[in-house]
């Protein structure tokens, strides 16, 4: 992962509100949304063609394709973190981590837990816990 101060996010998430919200927060937080889709299909072709320092998945989207298998093409594709946030049961997330996923969160997302975990991944502390 590149040292950079901010990450390229590309958010897969179906539920629109969910979404906005999540790439605001990341924003706020300095980093770059550079895409937004609630279908699998997509994000798998988003990440091929923005190619994204990561990749934020919700594991319930619409069509299709879910998350996990959404997941699974983009790392066959390309060597992109997925983090999964989802509220889904622990079944499923199970299924989810056979994707070898960054990390997994449970919603509602903790923010600062999401703020820590990015900073990690830039080498870059944070010095508030403002989200």
């Amino acid at each position: 992962m590149s040292s950079d101060e901010h990450l390229n996010i590309l958010v897969v998430e179906n539920e629109r509100i969910v979404a906005w919200e999540l790439s605001e927060r990341l924003k706020r937080m300095g980093h770059k949304v550079c895409g937004i889709t609630g279908k699998g299909e997509e994000a798998v072709k988003l990440a091929s063609e923005i190619q994204p320092s990561l990749v934020l998945m919700d594991i319930m989207l619409d069509d299709e394709m879910d998350g996990v298998e959404a997941a699974l093409e983009i790392r066959l594709n390309q060597d992109t973190p997925v983090i999964f946030c989802s509220a889904l049961a622990k079944e499923m997330q199970t299924r989810a981590r056979t994707t070898n996923p960054l990390a997994f969160l449970e919603k509602p997302l903790d923010y600062v837990l999401l703020g820590h975990l990015l900073a990690e991944l830039t080498g870059s502390p944070r010095s508030d816990d403002s989200c």
